[in-house]
């Protein structure tokens, strides 16, 4: 049934990309605002991907996710950073 979902997720926005099995490194929680902004880094991927949420999230470190997100850019400092925006994780 979850594979059905995510198909159907996929083909209706062509910029997402559905990754499995991804090992989390590292998983920061930070409050902006009224959000718990959430920042995971992936092992042998250099680029962070971030999501919001209301409430605080158990921590991610050293779980298996899978993860559907899509390609964005933030600036920081001056500088484009490459970021992944995560809409839909999933302890695999």
């Amino acid at each position: 049934m979850a594979k059905k979902a995510i198909n159907k997720l996929l083909e209706n926005h062509k910029q997402l990309i559905h990754s499995e099995s991804l090992k989390v490194i590292s998983h920061v929680q930070r409050e902006e605002d009224d959000w718990i902004l959430n920042t995971i880094m992936f092992e042998n991927i250099d680029v962070p991907f971030k999501y919001k949420r209301k409430k605080q999230y158990r921590c991610l470190s050293g779980q298996k996710v899978n993860v559907t997100y899509y390609p964005a850019t933030e600036t920081i400092a001056g500088f484009e950073m490459e970021i992944m925006n995560i809409v839909r994780i999933k302890v695999s």
